[in-house]
């Protein structure tokens, strides 16, 4: 299809506007294409959907208020906390009395000061040391992260104050949206003093699932009718092995405001040691090929695909990611049909359209291309 004929799709397909969702700054939220992932799941009869890579949980949020039933995955733990908090806390209204506590807690000089927090006044320009808060929001971190243990709440309260406390956190950073790298100069929004808020719960804990584990033994369980699937496909820079930009590692600050458990850190954005490359590697992220010469990457996708047991499969993908566009049709095609195509040009202002499925390999060619497939397996 030629970019008229997608100007053409945009402009007569009418896709659904998202509900409102939450979420920290995140290299891999897929908020902007929300829509389109509501869309493809309307072409379906599914009622429970299988969100296997979760994040942000932003697309697992959408779903659940758009009506169904929710199975939300990933590793990470605070992925599992933000999914906890927004699909299994219950009411909103509960939940302000804690959060006015927390609010309360007097700072303190903890681990986290100790390792994150930066004095502006006392900054060497000439060898300036990065950290991604100011002095006075880790010591408030460190005050109210220890009476979060202190309450003895439940796994679910618990989730609630975590996340309130993170995304309080992500309006006062002074980095580039994580924690592998920070500003040189503080940013102007870390000069603001944080501040919990109840976060937007969805009102329906006995509705949906939370989970934290290894994809593929989460998706073996599964009782759904359609998965969502937006692996971590790693760069297609030969000179830049993904294993340097991993999730684990980007993340690792989330991690540890979750587990509070002061880890053995190195380097000079003290990453938890668990975060190192040959402990944290991820089979999606890997960029080497096997002894076939195909990319581990795909075989995984390929594997994941196969093994879920549900009717429909939407898959994301980009085209600046380890897998090429030409093996992961074949893979694609070889668990099922692709009955559709989504395109999204984010140089082109996020211009979306369909794209023909026997013709989306000559625009994947291209860089900064966002594809959403929806497979049926029949």
């Amino acid at each position: 299809m030629n970019h008229l004929a997608l100007q053409k799709e945009l402009f007569t397909t009418s896709y659904p506007v998202p509900p409102p969702t939450e979420g920290i700054k995140y290299a891999g939220s897929k908020l902007k294409l929300l829509p389109q992932i509501l869309w493809l799941a309307g072409k379906t009869d599914a009622k429970v959907i299988f969100d296997g890579f979760a994040g942000s949980t932003r697309v697992s949020q959408a779903l659940a208020r758009y009506g169904y039933k929710v199975i939300c995955n990933d590793r990470a733990v605070w992925s599992e906390v933000l999914g906890r908090c927004y699909l299994k806390a219950g009411s909103k209204t509960k939940y302000q009395k804690l959060i006015d506590d927390l609010n309360a807690c007097k700072p303190r000089d903890g681990w986290f000061t100790q390792h994150y927090g930066g004095d502006p006044s006392s900054i060497d320009m000439e060898n300036p040391i990065k950290m991604p808060w100011q002095i006075h929001n880790t010591r408030k971190l460190d005050g109210i992260r220890e009476e979060i243990d202190r309450l003895g709440l439940d796994v679910n309260e618990k989730a609630v104050a975590l996340t309130s406390l993170m995304m309080a956190l992500d309006q006062v950073d002074s980095t580039l949206g994580h924690f592998s790298s920070y500003l040189r100069d503080w940013s102007p929004r870390s000069f603001k003093h944080m501040r919990l808020q109840v976060p937007d719960i969805i009102d329906c804990e006995d509705v949906h699932e939370v989970t934290n584990g290894d994809v593929f033994d989460i998706a073996l369980g599964i009782k759904a009718d359609l998965a969502y699937y937006d692996p971590p496909y790693g760069s297609n820079n030969e000179k830049m092995p993904p294993s340097r930009v991993r999730y684990s590692a980007y993340y690792h600050v989330w991690t540890t405001v979750c587990l509070n458990d002061k880890p053995e850190v190195f380097g000079k954005v003290n990453r938890r040691v668990d975060t190192r490359d040959d402990v944290a590697a991820s089979i999606f992220e890997e960029f080497r090929r096997n002894d076939d010469g195909n990319f581990i990457a795909v075989e995984a996708i390929h594997k994941l695909i196969k093994d879920t047991p549900t009717q429909y499969i939407i898959l994301s993908y980009s085209s600046g990611g380890r897998a090429t566009a030409r093996e992961l049709n074949e893979a694609m095609r070889d668990a099922g049909e692709l009955i559709e195509v989504i395109e999204l040009d984010y140089k082109r202002n996020v211009m979306a359209g369909m794209t023909w499925t026997n013709e989306w390999l000559r625009d994947a060619q291209e860089q900064n291309r966002e594809f959403l497939f929806l497979l049926d397996k029949g």
